[in-house]
């Protein structure tokens, strides 16, 4: 097992994926905005690759819609237990694999590609780059790929502004160097989080068009680590409806924890 899939067996060892879009607000408005989108972007049933496919929660979803989904996890719990949660869809095919490695499916194979975790645990410009690359081989002319990242900013707010002891210092060596404008990237991190504008830099030479970026849990991860944070169930529906019309503007992106690329293949 390479250091890569070590780690993530690490993180990810005690099945924490399973209920993480369901727990909290912001994981809920995130696999909102997010299924909103799948649903824009593949409005009738068609053939979709999911990378990072985690504990299979997306997968029911895209199943249930009727498209035909293949959903690739790479750790060894999660995928066990994307196994057992899609058994009972049969146009649900769950492998494990690496977003790294899609040798066995050919060129243009599918017109829907969803990499909804990869781009979290890739560190180096060679396997970033691949994944990338991979991901536009097997989707087909005129298909469209959702890369879903981690804002860098949002991390260092959440992870080190908000929790005690508040270690700012330790935040800004982690997550940028010294000139607070470059983003460092390296597998200890875990997850690792980048600028907007950086992130959509790197397509900027591929065969895709450029179609949105979008936040998907906005600033709902900051809130809730505020003590005495409430929201009901009504102010949920409330500032779902409000996130889900700006959730693209610019000046919102960097707040958000996750957030997706969208683009067509050229």
């Amino acid at each position: 097992m390479d250091k890569r899939a070590t780690i993530l067996n690490q993180i990810y060892g005690e099945g924490r994926e399973a209920d993480r879009l369901t727990k909290t607000r912001a994981g809920q408005l995130e696999y909102l905005t997010t299924l909103s989108y799948m649903d824009r972007q593949a409005p009738q049933p068609c053939r979709v690759l999911e990378l990072g496919a985690g504990t299979g929660r997306y997968t029911e979803a895209l199943a249930q819609k009727s498209h035909q989904v293949t959903a690739v996890e790479l750790v060894d719990k999660n995928y066990e237990l994307l196994k057992a949660n899609t058994a009972p869809y049969p146009n649900v095919e769950a492998v494990q694999g690496d977003a790294l490695d899609l040798r066995r499916w050919a060129d243009a194979s599918f017109q829907l590609t969803l990499s909804m975790g990869p781009m979290y645990h890739l560190y180096g410009k060679d396997g970033v780059n691949r994944a990338i690359d991979e991901a536009i081989r097997v989707t087909r002319p005129a298909g469209i790929l959702m890369f879903a990242f981690l804002s860098v900013h949002a991390i260092l707010y959440c992870n080190y502004l908000q929790p005690a002891p508040h270690d700012v210092k330790a935040g800004m060596e982690e997550n940028f160097k010294a000139d607070f404008a470059t983003v460092r990237h390296f597998p200890e991190q875990g997850f690792t989080g980048y600028d907007v504008a950086e992130f959509e830099a790197l397509f900027r030479d591929k065969p895709v068009a450029h179609l949105r970026t979008v936040a998907t849990d906005g600033i709902l991860e900051l809130a809730e680590g505020r003590d005495h944070f409430a929201m009901t169930d009504e102010d949920f529906r409330l500032f779902s409806a409000y996130h889900l019309m700006h959730c693209e503007e610019r000046e919102l992106l960097g707040s958000s924890s996750h957030l997706l690329y969208i683009c067509r293949k050229l």
